[in-house]
């Protein structure tokens, strides 16, 4: 995803400073030189971060949008979960976003203009079966992104929270996916559903060259949504989602209210 987005909004005219753990990735993108930035950086870290704002600014003056896309799947059910698989797939998921957008505010806030655009998933928003740690991890991702839409909009921030279906990305590889190592008998229903990840890559719907179409249409629009469903599977999946939830509110709306002071 990150390289399709990489790819047109350079060939659009656009300037991008592009992050990876390693920058051979990015050997294709040379001919842009003048408007293409190629950092290694190491999310883990603040001081790389840090350093690969100071490189960004220096060689474009400013930083008008940011894209938190670093992540890969965590497969298993939580008992069979070590805390290393759980800590591990959080700290890539969730805290690296963190960390880019604590480096990067000082710069937003100083031109008060910017958007920030978190790549959650339709699992951050309705979970699918046997990825419990992964959802969680995209839940507090799509969390992060509404409460700081809120936070910064008063600052002319803006913020929205992208949450993909499936696309056509090398995400259902193997080299995106970790599996737990450790497995229990009654949780073998679980691996079907890990089956599928496999059998659908390379037949995705969504097409990852369509992304930055998107992202530009929100990053000039005066108002961009706290929230964009990006594919109609996420779309479909979340308004199912949202269904059921009008659902389990009526019906359970006496019980709701029944904690009230009388």
């Amino acid at each position: 995803m990150g390289l399709s987005l990489t790819k047109e909004l350079l060939s659009k005219g656009h300037r991008v400073a592009a992050t990876s753990r390693t920058v051979d990735v990015f050997k294709q993108f040379t001919a842009y030189e003048d408007r293409f930035l190629a950092l290694e950086v190491d999310l883990k870290s603040e001081s790389s971060i840090e350093s690969s704002f100071n490189k960004t600014i220096e060689k474009f003056g400013n930083v008008d949008v940011i894209v938190n896309n670093a992540g890969y799947g965590l497969g298993g059910a939580l008992e069979e979960l070590t805390a290393e698989e759980i800590n591990d797939n959080f700290e890539v998921n969730f805290f690296a976003a963190v960390r880019v957008i604590q480096k990067a505010l000082p710069y937003l806030r100083k031109q008060r203009s910017g958007n920030i655009i978190n790549i959650s998933s339709i699992a951050g928003f309705a979970p699918g079966l046997g990825w419990s740690v992964y959802c969680t991890a995209k839940f507090a991702l799509s969390g992060l992104s509404e409460a700081l839409a809120n936070d910064l909009k008063p600052l002319g921030l803006h913020v929205t929270n992208i949450l993909p279906g499936w696309f056509r990305t090398s995400f259902a590889a193997s080299d995106s996916i970790a599996y737990n190592k450790n497995h229990i008998e009654e949780y073998s229903y679980l691996r079907e559903h890990h089956e599928k990840m496999n059998s659908i890559n390379g037949v995705q719907l969504g097409n990852p060259d369509k992304i930055a179409d998107a992202f530009l249409e929100l990053v000039l629009s005066k108002n961009p949504p706290v929230n964009l469903f990006l594919g109609s599977d996420a779309l479909n999946r979340a308004k199912s989602k949202i269904q059921q939830l009008n659902q389990e509110m009526s019906d359970w709306e006496a019980v709701s209210i029944s904690t009230d002071f009388k």
